[in-house]
């Protein structure tokens, strides 16, 4: 349980001050995921272009440095259009709160949790899910509206990790064998 519940307090406090980031600076938190992409962009083109070269065929050459290229051109297109990137990275953000939402409502159904916890996973993953679906259908709300709102769905989800942790700390503790 210590493992567990450890683990939901770093998630915790680490989404909070993510949260409060995101809140205070909205548009520094969306110059810095346009930045962050650029950055993964460009390191995937690298990583490409070295596995291309130590690959004996012709093939996997040619398709490695082709892949390298889009790399490169895609972090071009985020420095030079960082607002396209914004917008793309609105829906990949979609995306993602959809699905990870959907997997926290199944785990509120998992078996041994408490009806608090299951109360919990349950919040969280519809915020996550109703996020998703929002940013989904108005994709042209702006990135910086999304910062602010990610920041709000950050400091709910640390609070709620948080609590979760408490909630299993203590279960541990009432579990574990008292010693004689």
């Amino acid at each position: 349980m210590r493992g567990i519940s450890g683990s939901l307090v770093a998630k915790g406090v680490l989404s909070l001050i993510i949260g409060i980031v995101a809140i205070a600076w909205p548009g520094i938190t969306v110059g810095a995921f346009v930045l962050l992409f650029a950055v993964y962009a460009f390191l995937l083109a690298i990583f490409e272009g070295m596995r291309a070269f130590t690959s004996r065929a012709a093939g996997p050459v040619v398709g490695r440095l082709l892949l390298a290229l889009l790399d490169v051109a895609a972090g071009v297109v985020a420095i030079v259009w960082p607002g396209i990137t914004a917008l793309s990275l609105v829906i990949l953000v979609a995306a993602w709160a959809f699905v990870s939402g959907v997997f926290e409502v199944a785990m509120a159904f998992r078996a041994g949790l408490t009806a608090g916890d299951r109360a919990l996973y349950g919040l969280t993953g519809l915020v996550s899910v109703a996020l998703g679906v929002v940013l989904a259908i108005r994709p042209d709300i702006g990135a910086v509206s999304l910062a602010e709102v990610y920041g709000l769905f950050s400091v709910i989800y640390g609070i709620a990790a948080l609590v979760l942790a408490g909630n299993l700390h203590r279960l541990g503790n009432r579990l574990s064998p008292t010693p004689a």
